[in-house]
């Protein structure tokens, strides 16, 4: 699978090490950056991106994106046409308890193509078992999820 890859300086970490992981899992992963450890860079420089690439093919690649809460990142990737960002954070979480639910729901009723984390409350084992549950979960399909997903789609401002 292709997935597309950004953080700023709080999810630098994590972000090699997700890149690292999935490349060696037989992913396509293409880093949007950050490259270097800078406190002073600006999520939105590594969200667009991401979300861009997203929003040109968004049944065909993914996008993962990493922030402090992630709730930022959302908004800026949420703009993009066809983009369906959903955030997920909580270092007490893991993919068994019910918050987790909200992984494998975004999947399966709303084909989620962004999955944004918290970076300021995963461990690399959380964030691992949260992005292992979001790639391998599918869309359920079903008549009344496309029919909301087009109408979402079908928003021209």
């Amino acid at each position: 699978m292709k997935i597309f890859i950004g953080t700023d300086h709080v999810g630098f970490g994590l972000k090699e090490k997700l890149v690292t992981t999935l490349s060696g899992a037989g992913h396509e992963v293409i880093d949007k950056g950050a490259f270097t450890y800078d406190e002073e860079d600006d999520y939105p420089d590594f969200t667009i991106p991401v979300a861009r690439e997203v929003s040109q093919n968004p049944d065909k690649v993914k996008g993962i994106i990493i922030g402090a809460t992630g709730e930022a990142e959302a908004f800026a990737a949420n703009k993009f046409p066809h983009v369906r960002a959903v955030v997920f954070y909580g270092k007490s979480q893991s993919v068994v308890d019910d918050k987790a639910d909200i992984i494998s729901r975004s999947r399966e009723n709303n084909n989620t193509n962004i999955l944004i984390l918290g970076a300021r409350y995963l461990d690399e084992e959380s964030m691992m078992a949260a992005v292992n549950l979001w790639l391998t979960t599918p869309f359920g399909g079903g008549e009344k999820h496309i029919r909301r997903l087009a109408k979402i789609d079908a928003i021209k401002i």
